[in-house]
């Protein structure tokens, strides 16, 4: 296998949601897992953007979407999309019962109004 930098296929992800959104009671619209070290953060559209929030702070240049049925790759440092890229340690994607936007019993009613487009 070809090692990519900014890309660890053994670390497991976080956990089944955005860790910053669990400690403080937030909520996300999507997932995205930090390929280098698993972190589990919230996506741009979600009002706190902590999956690039993590990727700045921890120079961690890659990503991977954590939604069922998405396996795409992002690179911070060019900016661009990656259709496809190494298998990672499961699980892939978060329960694929969990609600979007989740946790359920923390969105808001009016949570489109709390979105970045």
């Amino acid at each position: 296998m070809t090692m990519i930098e900014g890309i660890d296929p053994s670390a497991p992800p976080s956990g089944a949601g955005c860790v910053e959104c669990e400690e403080d009671g937030g909520w996300w619209v999507h997932l995205r897992r930090c390929t280098q070290c698993g972190h589990i953060g919230c996506c741009d559209t979600s009002p706190a953007q902590h999956a690039t929030k993590h990727a700045r702070s921890a120079d961690h240049p890659i990503i991977r979407s954590f939604e069922p049925g998405e396996s795409w790759f992002w690179d911070y440092r060019t900016e661009q999309l990656l259709e496809s890229g190494p298998s990672l340690a499961p699980p892939e994607h978060h329960p694929e019962d969990q609600t979007v936007p989740g946790p359920s019993d923390r969105v808001p009613s009016d949570w489109q109004a709390h979105i970045h487009y």
